[in-house]
């Protein structure tokens, strides 16, 4: 079973928890994850680790019942946290005490198991390490790039030059601006098509060329069709 909700305190963020029953209550295996253009601070018991930015689906190795705990950042704000730029966690997954103190990530990790909701103590963890709102740069980036703008519209409208974008893209979102285009690309396609909008009409809105162009962007970043992800 998963569930989510908003983040009290944290601007931007989503708490999430997920408890995985393979062949048990019906809950499944967990699903693959897609790229979003988000990084979280995940707790399962015993463990705190980080889960980077995806360029395309992860699929989580588990076994077992098993239960997570998540804070997901809004893009762009999870390395202020973190302290260490997002392309050094693309497409990997990393234990909180392979970027902090061994003893510091003990100590939170026996507070976050103690935690009667652990969503809430890694927001708490979260707040502790300085988390604050989307700089306006970036959500900026974000607002125009999610909205379908070029990339060379969105470097412009942010005042700054393509190099520029893209070095502080790489810092903040751990890929290129053109890659974050795709990504929320596809989330915006996601949301169409879950909201019944046949396929050609979710192309045309979601900003893809044609049909076709959707169906082989989604499932290069998704791994499977549109139609069985909805």
């Amino acid at each position: 079973m998963y569930r989510e909700r908003a983040a009290r305190r944290v601007a931007g963020a989503v708490l999430w928890t997920r408890t995985v029953t393979p062949g048990g209550d019906g809950a499944g295996p967990a699903p693959d994850v897609l790229p979003d253009g988000c990084m979280d601070l995940l707790w399962t018991e015993g463990r705190l680790f980080v889960a980077g930015p995806d360029t395309h689906a992860y699929r989580p190795g588990i076994s077992g019942a098993t239960r997570f705990a998540g804070i997901r950042f809004f893009p762009g704000t999870a390395p202020a946290v973190l302290g260490v730029p997002a392309r050094e966690l693309r497409d990997r997954r990393v234990d909180l005490a392979d970027l902090w103190p061994s003893d510091q990530v003990r100590r939170l990790t026996e507070r976050v198991d103690a935690a009667h909701d652990p969503a809430a103590a890694l927001e708490s963890v979260a707040l502790e390490r300085g988390a604050a709102p989307p700089d306006a740069v970036l959500a900026h980036i974000v607002a125009s790039l999610g909205a379908g703008r070029t990339v060379a519209q969105t470097a412009d409208s942010a005042g700054l030059g393509a190099r520029g974008l893209h070095r502080r893209s790489l810092a903040a979102f751990g890929y290129g601006p053109k890659t974050l285009a795709r990504v929320l690309r596809l989330q915006r396609a996601l949301a169409l098509a879950r909201g019944g909008v046949p396929l050609a009409e979710t192309a045309a809105r979601a900003g893809y060329a044609d049909q076709a162009h959707l169906a082989r962007d989604v499932r290069e970043l998704a791994g499977v069709p549109l139609t069985r992800l909805v």
